[in-house]
């Protein structure tokens, strides 16, 4: 109560506060005061209301933790638990290794009270419950008529001559935690629920509470059950924001994830800070941070965006440096694989699939290539994931699907595929029907993988799919109901995956020499393919289409002689096996790229003839700092570099053109 006790003589009964003022006041009146005067100290002060705190010792409960922690040690070290990420096992054994006492009595409102009875006889004095010498007076028991049970026994009195009064503390809230795994499910009594659901697998939490939570479960299971409560702990990283500073109210970086999800105006962030309990001070500097970080406010993401950029983050260690700007990056894919998917279904709105359509398609020897290839990559893709979702590598599984769907489907195939679905000649109909089916599967499959990691958009375009309801008893109401798609080794095809590869650096040489020469989108060329004879040469005749799809070519020739190459290309050399030509006769205007290269150098080399003069100026080696020289060597060194790469170009397109005029 903070009221000065029995032994504080005339004192006794006052306030803390009076007291101070009136021992003053008894100091001067027997002339015993001297004076007073200021005494720094450090305080601790109540966040909320500002008072000043005060300890008061009194006596707390304790539980011996040491043969708990060791057995708790015992099973990480033996391999019945298993802490993932596997780093945090150091801290789980720093912790239980130097155990100590655990005070679990808290002074607070709320909580389970201790079941603890201090017992007296009626009219006994000198007992008091305080006092350390009176411990044996404590009964603890399940209820108060056990506890008046053993007070029979303790005082050797009637129950009508005890007073049984219980101590008003309450137990740590991780005491009351630490029971969770099996109070709810009805101990200590022996429940059906209890033989049924205890002990669980799996403990998500973070790590910050490793020791706090975790650790107390996994004591108290083992002493109270006899029984591990999981057999893995899975530690998520801390969120925290962009520049690693942890979130906190008073820095106004919170970032409150239903913000993220519907978006949020600047307005609105800053009028929760004054709707709070932060000091004024704290509120301007919270909104000066938020005015930084946020001056557009938050994008609306929606809840997918926020869940695969988090999944995202989970690859870096232990701490998570929330940038909105990439949970905005993964809304743009959220868009991409919408758009991808809805352009999809056109391609798909005449074919009919079956129930067995992989195994339909695998074995109609009607596929080509690039067929067999987004198979295999999809197979590949079940495989990590799969892998990844066992091992708790959340991040890995997320980079696969996104790689998956942003690099096979999106950027290959679906390209791939155009000039086959459009053609709806007979002639065709077999290779038709092989790619509408191998993007039917690719996508249905493709939505399985990324459903736990985007739920609600993967579950809308999964509806949509082509003979949705037509696939017989079998077929899921929904996507949260289908199977997880598995790896079937049977349709990985590496030989294709390399065809692919070998065909994917032909297509970059040549979007790179049409980059190159500023050929428009509309005109087709004329590209030639020099490659090693054997399985690249193979490769590259075998999908002489796809290299005119994706490359924008009216013709492709492979290995053609020598002689039958003009003067007139342009080069990009791939690699040691590999070189692609492209004829740009007629198709360049020479006297127009040279002027605007020339125009791009002049640009060059008055800054970079400056930064030269600046560097040879009397005094520059003594007067400047290493840092700034080293930032004006790596400059001029750019400069010089891009200002040869111009003039190369230049003399190219001048040889270029003396080639043209001459044929």
């Amino acid at each position: 109560e903070g009221a000065i006790n029995h032994g504080g003589s005339q004192f006794e009964g006052m306030m803390r506060y009076d007291a101070r003022i009136a021992v003053e006041e008894a100091l001067k009146e027997k002339g015993l005061y001297i004076g007073k005067e200021p005494n720094k100290m450090r305080l601790g002060l109540c966040s909320r209301s500002g008072d000043i705190l005060e300890p008061m010792i009194t006596p707390q409960w304790y539980v011996n933790c040491s043969g708990m922690a060791k057995r708790s040690t015992d099973a990480v070290r033996n391999g019945e638990l298993k802490i993932v990420p596997a780093d945090h096992e150091k801290t789980w054994f720093q912790w239980l290794d130097n155990i100590r006492d655990w005070c679990v009595s808290r002074q607070l409102w709320w909580g389970h009270q201790i079941p603890a009875w201090f017992a007296t006889k009626k009219g006994e004095r000198g007992v008091v419950k305080t006092d350390m010498k009176c411990n044996d007076r404590w009964v603890v028991a399940r209820s108060e008529e056990d506890a008046y049970v053993k007070a029979e026994k303790l005082l050797g009195c009637g129950r009508d001559e005890i007073v049984l009064e219980r101590d008003a503390d309450v137990l740590d809230t991780w005491f009351s935690s630490g029971l969770f795994p099996f109070s709810v499910m009805g101990w200590p009594d022996h429940t059906d629920d209890l033989k049924a659901f205890y002990p669980t697998s799996l403990l998500e939490t973070g790590l910050d509470i490793l020791f706090f939570w975790v650790a107390r479960m996994v004591m108290m299971g083992l002493q109270l059950t006899d029984k591990l409560p999981f057999h893995t702990v899975y530690l998520h990283a801390m969120v925290r924001d962009k520049e690693g500073r942890k979130m906190s109210k008073s820095l106004g970086n919170v970032i409150d994830p239903l913000e993220v999800i519907s978006g949020c105006t600047l307005e609105t962030l800053l009028d929760k800070l004054e709707g709070g309990n932060l000091p004024p001070k704290e509120i301007a500097r919270a909104k000066k941070d938020q005015q930084a970080d946020f001056p557009d406010g938050i994008p609306e993401c929606g809840s997918d965006a926020l869940r695969f950029g988090l999944l995202a983050y989970t690859v870096q260690g232990r701490d998570v440096n929330l940038d909105m700007k990439r949970v905005v990056g993964y809304r743009m894919f959220c868009n991409k694989l919408w758009n991808a998917t809805r352009f999809a279904l056109q391609f798909v709105s005449d074919f009919d699939p079956t129930p067995n359509i992989l195994e339909e398609l695998m074995g109609s020897g009607k596929m080509a290539v690039r067929d067999k290839f987004i198979i295999s990559r999809l197979m590949a893709c079940c495989e990590t994931v799969n892998d990844c979702f066992t091992n708790y590598k959340f991040g890995d599984a997320q980079q696969a699907a996104y790689s998956y769907w942003m690099n096979d489907v999106c950027d290959v195939y679906l390209e791939l595929i155009k000039p086959v679905v459009y053609d709806k000649s007979e002639e065709n109909k077999d290779n038709r029907w092989a790619a509408q089916a191998a993007l039917w599967v690719a996508i249905e499959a493709g939505l399985r993988l990324l459903h736990p990691m985007m739920p609600f958009v993967t579950e809308e375009l999964w509806q949509r799919l082509p003979g949705r309801g037509t696939l017989g008893d079998s077929e899921p109401e929904s996507i949260m109901l289908a199977k997880f798609p598995k790896c079937n080794e049977a349709y990985r095809n590496s030989k294709c995956e390399e065809s692919m590869d070998t065909t994917m650096n032909i297509i970059r040489a040549c979007r790179s020499l049409r980059q190159q020469y500023n050929i428009a989108n509309k005109v087709l060329t004329h590209y030639f393919v020099k490659i090693a004879s054997g399985q690249l040469e193979d490769a590259a005749k075998s999908q002489t289409d796809d290299i005119k799809t994706l490359g924008k070519a009216a013709t492709v020739d492979i290995n053609l002689d020598e002689e039958a190459i003009p003067k007139s290309v342009g080069i990009v050399v791939v690699d040691e096996f590999t070189t692609v030509l492209m004829d740009i006769k007629g198709l360049v205007n020479y006297a127009a790229e040279i002027k605007k290269l020339e125009k791009q150098l002049r640009k060059t080399t008055g800054p970079m003839e400056q930064l030269e003069t600046k560097m040879a100026a009397p005094g520059y080696e003594d007067n400047v700092s290493d840092a700034v020289k080293a930032t004006n060597t790596e400059r001029l060194e750019g400069m010089k570099k891009k200002a040869a790469d111009i003039e190369e170009a230049v003399q190219n397109f001048k040889n270029l053109d003396e080639i043209e005029k001459a044929c």
